[in-house]
């Protein structure tokens, strides 16, 4: 499983085929380097944050099921759940999610292998970018006019002054007779 720098929003699941009194020793980290941690040396992470992996029983999770968590707790569309509902309530024991935060932003390249077994990865719903405009005037900020007044076109500007300088030449030029008479 390739894993990008930039990836986001991705939750891939496992199934822990241990029994559950090892299950514990398997997903607590011996120290602060992952190195020492069984369940990141079975996914085949270089970096793995342990604060984006969420281990349980699926007894836990009562009639909720694993497709209602995922659905309710991880935001993947219903749609998505609907394709692997069946397989995903055939799942029994203990089971591992890992969202695309755990690796932080770190690329790299995982090869889970036993007692993990891979089950099947989903992207989380993500609402649509909506750019409609800001519905209350103050939002728009100071000094911004209500209406923007248009572009000045140089060309029409010139054609004024041009049939202007006869009229401004004649008042000028009457002045000037008015005032030598």
């Amino acid at each position: 499983m390739r894993i990008s720098a930039s990836e986001h929003g991705l939750v891939r699941v496992f199934k822990i085929d241990l029994p559950s009194e090892q299950v514990e020793a398997f997903c607590t980290p011996s120290s602060a380097n992952d190195q020492h941690w069984p369940l990141a040396q079975a996914l085949g992470a270089s970096q793995l944050l342990q604060d984006h992996v969420v281990v349980f029983d699926m007894a836990d999770l009562d009639d909720l099921g694993l497709a209602g968590y995922l659905i309710q707790g991880h935001g993947i569309s219903k749609q998505d759940i609907d394709m692997d509902r069946a397989q995903l309530a055939r799942i029994e024991g203990h089971v591992l999610i890992v969202t695309s935060a755990a690796f932080a932003g770190l690329a790299q390249d995982l090869s889970p292998r036993a007692p993990l077994r891979w089950i099947a990865t989903y992207c989380e719903e993500q609402q649509p970018v909506n750019f409609e405009p800001l519905p209350d005037a103050s939002a728009k900020g100071p000094g911004t006019p209500s209406h923007p007044t248009p572009p000045i076109n140089p060309h029409l500007t010139a054609l004024w002054a041009v049939l202007a300088l006869p009229v401004v030449v004649l008042i000028i030029g009457a002045v000037i007779y008015g005032a030598t008479r």
